[in-house]
């Protein structure tokens, strides 16, 4: 492989609005690429596509890891947002210990579940 800088998945929306908005109170940055497609971008290297395409199995079986520094922040920082609230659809858990480390889950508004963790010695 010749030195890849970055990796980017697709995820389906069931409602590409919604899904936009959700994305948006999250903190990551739009790149727009036409009226069905847009690229959330946390920072240059990290960051993913987001399609107006759902099929229920597919999305509802899609999961993304976030690696984080503090996981009890992020979380919170999550939770201040008040996206859960907004949002009927999505959900936050409680963070969870691991032998590898701690991390915590965000479904997004279809189904879409967000694993954000820190590991111990990776």
């Amino acid at each position: 492989m010749s030195n890849p800088t970055s990796i980017r998945a697709f995820i389906g929306a069931e409602d590409f609005i919604v899904s936009r908005q959700f994305y948006l109170q999250l903190g990551f940055e739009e790149v727009q690429l036409g009226d069905k497609m847009s690229y959330f971008k946390i920072n240059a290297s990290l960051g993913f596509y987001l399609q107006d395409y759902y099929v229920k199995d597919w999305v509802e079986n899609t999961m993304l890891f976030v690696e984080i520094e503090d996981v009890e922040n992020y979380r919170q920082s999550i939770i201040n947002k008040r996206i859960v609230e907004v949002h009927s659809k999505v959900r936050i858990t409680e963070i969870i210990e691991q032998e590898w480390g701690s991390e915590f889950h965000l479904f997004d508004p279809s189904g879409i579940l967000w694993h954000f963790g820190k590991f111990n010695n990776l």
